[in-house]
C-alpha cells in the first residue's frame, strides 16, 4: 500500500484539493497531512509531497496529482 504525505504549511499551494482527490480516488493509500515535513525551503516554492518517503515536486497541484498518481500506480 502507498502512502502519500503532505505538510500542512503547502496546503495553500493547492494541495488541499490533491488530498481530497487521492482520498476520494484510492482507498489503498494512506494520506497524511503532517505538521511540518522538513523541507521547509522546497515547501514555500510549491507543491510537493512526499510518496513512500521519495520527495516530490512539481509546478502546479495538477502536475504534482499526475506525477502522484503516476508513482502510486505502478
Amino acid at each position: 500500500m502507498a502512502e502519500v504525505k503532505f505538510c500542512e504549511n503547502n496546503l495553500d499551494q493547492g494541495v488541499d484539493q490533491i488530498v481530497e482527490r487521492l482520498q476520494q480516488e484510492f482507498d489503498d493509500v494512506t494520506v497524511k497531512v503532517e505538521p511540518c515535513l522538513g523541507y521547509c525551503g522546497e515547501c514555500a516554492v510549491g507543491p510537493f509531497a512526499l510518496v513512500d518517503e521519495d520527495f516530490v515536486q512539481s509546478d502546479t497541484a495538477e502536475e504534482l496529482y499526475d506525477e502522484i498518481v503516476e508513482r502510486i500506480s505502478k
